[in-house]
């Protein structure tokens, strides 16, 4: 056969250090800086990007009613993530730039600035080393379709978008007991968050225009705008319902910038479950094979063992046990397809086992599952050894009495051999949980296919970046 038209072995690093190292974001992220920017040399350029290395600070847009809470969630955000905020009051506060002074002049005129110049004082402020390094936060702008398309036009392109959306019933109310603090900026509410502290209290001011009527006015231009700049963020916008506890509101927009979206990378999976016996790891496995092709790499059959009765993995002893899956793993269906592995590894040494032989999951689940769901799970089975029907006593049990009769319990499912299997995976479990910092956890206590669900969305999009 031509050599030229014969099936491509590429080797296991190649795709596993492209995922590793985000290779196929990294091109895309320079591809489109090029395009943005044209430069005349693109060489320098790319270096200057690269060493910039700031493809994956935050760059948040957060929108929304008055008194929906967007700034205070914007100012939390920014005291976690580390970010520059930028508001409409800070922009026009900047006494070096001409620009600021300008808008600040139109501003005390007009009560507003207009979209042109607004847009010229962004990305004035996005050009300062602060935003480059650590990002920034866009508080209540754009706020009208034109902004939104000049921002886009200067390739200013934020990666989340956010739009706090509560009745306007709530928005009026909650308006009208609105306080800030002069010194700080803080915002306050004389019902729902009134500061303990009377040096604060005492220096807390009114804000302008905050009459049930002016605010009634602001929310119908505020409708009027949202319908049209929302199409400009396709697949990076969401909706958080403000109408809830400001805390809950945090942690719902704090989790959504903390996540990445999904990219057209292409992405081999190499999935490891764990948890303790009885978790329904089997069964995950085999749903992760059937609609994803993935190679169970638990299963004799897939492992080219047709035929052989090999002994459970606990009775295997390390070197032999890697040395089977060494020849499973190293096969090109694992490679072009990907692989679910479970079972393996039961503590840490295998784990470090399994890793120094180049088998790094990009994707760990482990399943909690209570102690006493488990028992009821494993020692209620039972065998018919005249038909080899399986029940269980609880979910499926018997047919007839006569059935009932000669039903046999397997050995491994005695109450005190699943006691001794659980014992032995929460031994490990913490150093396991420890080594798989990006693992995630799920709820293994509900019915299979919402567990498959949760495991299925967590393969398909990327990893949420942990930020301290």
């Amino acid at each position: 056969m031509d050599a030229a038209t014969a099936p491509h072995r590429i080797p296991p690093e190649m795709p596993q250090y492209g995922e590793e190292n985000h290779i196929f974001e990294l091109m895309q992220n320079m591809l489109e800086q090029l395009l943005i920017h044209q430069p005349e040399d693109p060489i320098p350029f790319m270096i200057q990007h690269l060493h910039r290395d700031n493809d994956n600070v935050p760059r948040i847009v957060i929108l929304g009613p008055p008194a929906s809470g967007k700034t205070t969630i914007a100012m939390w955000l920014c005291k976690h993530l580390n970010s520059s905020l930028l508001t409409l009051e800070n922009l026009i506060l900047n006494e070096f730039s001409y620009t600021a002074t300008e808008a600040r002049r139109l501003y005390l005129q007009r009560k507003t600035v207009p979209s042109a110049l607004l847009v010229q004082l962004i990305q004035e402020r996005l050009a300062e080393e602060d935003c480059i390094k650590q990002g920034w936060i866009l508080d209540g702008i754009p706020e009208t379709r034109e902004q939104a398309l000049r921002i886009q036009t200067l390739g200013i392109t934020p990666r989340h978008v956010i739009v706090l959306s509560a009745p306007d019933t709530v928005l009026i109310e909650r308006n009208l007991g609105k306080r800030i603090d002069p010194q700080t900026g803080e915002i306050y509410h004389t019902t729902f968050d009134w500061p303990p502290e009377s040096e604060i209290q005492n220096r807390l001011m009114v804000p302008e225009d905050i009459s049930e009527l002016e605010t009634a006015q602001k929310l119908l231009e505020y409708h009027r705008n949202i319908v049209r700049v929302i199409p400009s963020y396709p697949k990076i916008l969401k909706v958080i319902s403000a109408d809830q506890p400001c805390v809950d509101v945090f942690y719902q927009a704090l989790t959504y910038v903390q996540s990445n979206h999904r990219t057209n990378a292409p992405f081999t999976p190499r999935v490891l479950l764990l948890g303790p016996v009885g978790s329904g790891k089997s069964l995950q496995a085999a749903l992760l094979a059937q609609k994803y092709r993935l190679v169970n790499a638990q299963d004799p059959w897939a492992a080219g063992q047709q035929g052989t009765h090999l002994p459970p993995f606990s009775a295997v002893p390390d070197s032999l046990l890697m040395k089977v899956l060494s020849q499973r793993l190293d096969q090109q269906d694992c490679i072009q397809k990907g692989w679910v592995l479970h079972g393996v590894p039961r503590d840490l040494d295998q784990a470090h086992l399994l890793n120094s032989l180049g088998y790094n999951p990009n994707r760990v689940f482990f399943l909690n599952v209570p102690f006493d769901s488990i028992m009821e799970r494993l020692t209620l089975r039972r065998i018919d050894p005249v038909t080899g029907e399986r029940y269980h006593l609880m979910y499926k049990p018997p047919p007839t009495m006569e059935i009932q009769a000669r039903l046999l319990q397997n050995p491994k499912d005695a109450e005190e051999q699943v006691k001794l299997k659980m014992d032995l995976f929460y031994r490990n479990s913490a150093d396991l949980e420890q080594l798989y910092g990006s693992a995630i956890t799920l709820n293994g206590d509900q019915d299979p296919y919402t567990v498959f669900e949760y495991i299925e969305s967590g393969i398909i999009n990327p990893l949420p970046k942990k930020i301290p």
